[in-house]
């Protein structure tokens, strides 16, 4: 085998590996998020998990693709470890379709002139002009994957061609036939199997490759056995990779695809070693084709599926054994962690986990608040103390959310899925400053405590309505956005009004009382910092209401809408108004 010839062989493992990811990236963006959250509603029971995760990896044609999807579907909580173990099992099947795939290979040479037509060369030359001609002539975006899947179809065959054409001078050449007699030894095989996936990334590669060996007629079944089984092992190494710095379930699942190839090894490997040792098959010595590898990795698989699929419960006990939980990082974790890089490509699913994560950061928020409102009469450290801790972890959700919606929003998605991105992005914010506000409430609550300050009756009851004000529209936003309700928003903006008139009347007493020695000029400075603080806690409910009411009009101005709902007094603003007035009445003077 000479030097063009090796070069032959690595240009078209280069294609190969090249067409099989194109065709699988453009099968994703074209059936991709339907495929997945199918799997992720309908793999609630074992079989149902089986079947979707086989259909699923033979759409994006990689196993190790499926697996790493699951595991972030683990990590973020949207899936339990029971219902993966069926998905990943599933996904073992699913990706031996591709070598069947592959087989079209064969068809054509000196056939009959009808099989002649369906020939690779034929093929991989209608699908590439098919390819080309929807790529680049086609404006919609659908058309343009179907396209590039077209084209990675047309690549994958080309590449596994070149590589058979490049190999074909093996065919009677002793050393190489003697080499492979070497991988006989199942060990050995299964060894070899393991290290040429692991460096490939992908099964669906090395037995096309392993496939593309097989014409030189070199390969016997006993040594492409084992390496069938070790490539089914190394095709973790992408998964096991994927987990690191995944939550515990994370790691568990990552572990689950590792332990399904390598039980189906050791059960089998054990069996078929056996019964050959007593019967000993004639077949061992046989050469085997692409159509005999592909019809032994899926019978091998489907076998290992079969044994496997009884013991689900035993597995996941296994990997929690393994991976065991640490109760205070379990106590720690936080609905920020459905933050899966992996779902960014998938804007559905990103977007419906931000919005439960922004949720969670909205009701945290909300109860920053409350407690702060609790410090200001009954002061303890260990409340001020719990409040910044739970501030940082709302600035943690801040610097998440932000950096992941504006990943999310370099993707290809719907004008709807834009507008919530818009809508997030701008409402993050609003939720981060809420919580600041809080903590500075915590503080002006020491400051009280430590320098034993005093309000006078009135300003204590003025400042009563006034936080029950404040506490109502925090409630009231929150929950208009949590639940998504136009019509609950509608209800911030007049008492937001309400709650500008209240602070203003409330510093104008104040400075009465200040004016008259009722109040000190000291615990003045500490009384207006509280107004403030108010103020602008109802200012940014204010932002998030009208978010939520104005995110259906393409363009958005929020300061617009603001002074035009004041103007105009829109959807019963008055009658909202009316209504909070009456609630929230400050004693007469």
């Amino acid at each position: 085998m000479g030097i063009p010839n090796i070069i032959a062989l690595i240009t078209g493992i280069a294609l190969f590996l090249f067409g099989m990811n194109l065709m699988g990236d453009s099968l994703k963006q074209v059936a991709g998020h339907k495929l997945e959250v199918i799997l992720w509603r309908l793999s609630r029971t074992p079989l149902k998990g089986i079947l979707f995760g086989a259909l699923v990896t033979a759409a994006v044609q990689s196993s190790s693709a499926t697996t790493i999807m699951v595991v972030g579907f683990v990590n973020s909580g949207m899936m339990q470890l029971a219902q993966a173990i069926g998905v990943i099992m599933g996904a073992n099947i699913g990706t031996s379709i591709t070598e069947w795939i592959l087989c079209l290979s064969l068809v054509g040479g000196n056939s009959s002139p009808l099989l002649q037509l369906l020939s690779i060369s034929t093929l991989t030359a209608a699908l590439g002009v098919i390819g080309i001609i929807l790529r680049m002539f086609c404006k919609t975006p659908t058309k343009k994957h179907v396209g590039e899947i077209l084209l990675g179809f047309a690549v994958l065959m080309f590449g596994m061609a070149t590589m058979s054409g490049s190999v074909a001078v093996l065919r009677d050449n002793a050393a190489f036939i003697n080499f492979f007699t070497v991988f006989s030894n199942p060990l050995l095989g299964i060894l070899i199997g393991i290290v040429f996936t692991a460096i490939l990334q992908s099964s669906s590669a090395a037995c096309g490759i392993l496939q593309a060996l097989s014409l030189t007629g070199a390969i016997p079944f006993s040594t492409a056995l084992p390496i069938i089984m070790g490539i089914g092992i190394g095709a973790s190494t992408p998964v096991l990779l994927s987990a690191i710095g995944a939550s515990k379930n994370g790691k568990r699942t990552a572990l689950i695809y590792l332990f399904n190839d390598l039980f189906g090894a050791i059960i089998w490997g054990i069996v078929f070693y056996a019964l050959n040792y007593f019967i000993h098959f004639g077949f061992m010595s046989a050469t085997v084709g692409p159509v005999y590898i592909a019809l032994t990795n899926n019978i091998y698989r489907v076998l290992t599926v079969l044994v496997l699929a009884f013991f689900i419960p035993l597995l996941e006990k296994l990997v929690c054994w393994l991976v065991k939980d640490d109760p205070a990082e379990k106590a720690a974790e936080m609905d920020i962690d459905r933050l899966e890089e992996r779902f960014i490509i998938h804007p559905a699913l990103a977007i419906e986990q931000s919005r439960i994560a922004l949720s969670s950061m909205a009701e945290r928020s909300q109860s920053n608040l409350i407690l702060a409102f609790k410090l200001l009469t009954d002061f303890s450290w260990n409340d001020f103390n719990a409040l910044q801790e739970d501030e940082s972890i709302v600035d943690r959700y801040e610097d998440k959310l932000g950096t992941y919606l504006v990943k999310v929003s370099r993707s290809e998605m719907t004008h709807d899925q834009n507008k919530r991105v818009f809508e997030f992005l701008h409402i993050i914010g609003d939720f981060e400053r809420i919580s600041d506000h809080a903590v500075n409430i915590s503080k002006v609550a020491r400051e009280i405590t430590e320098k034993k300050v005093t309000f006078s009756s009135s300003a204590q009851r003025e400042l009563a309505i006034l936080q029950s004000a404040v506490t109502e529209i925090v409630a009231i936003s929150m929950e208009a956005f949590i639940k998504d309700d136009r019509e609950i928003a509608f209800r911030v903006e007049p008492l937001e009004e309400l709650i500008d008139i209240l602070c203003d009347e409330i510093k104008m007493r104040h400075i009465d009382r200040v004016q008259a020695g009722s109040c000190s000029l000291g615990p003045g400075f500490i009384f207006n910092d509280l107004l403030t603080n108010y103020e602008r806690v109802a200012d940014h409910c204010s932002n998030i209401a009208a978010l939520i009411i104005q995110i259906e009009a393409d363009n958005f101005d929020q300061h617009e809408y603001l002074n035009r709902m004041k103007e105009l007094r829109t959807h019963n603003f008055n009658k909202y108004f009316e209504e909070y007035s009456r609630k929230y009445v400050l004693d007469k003077v």
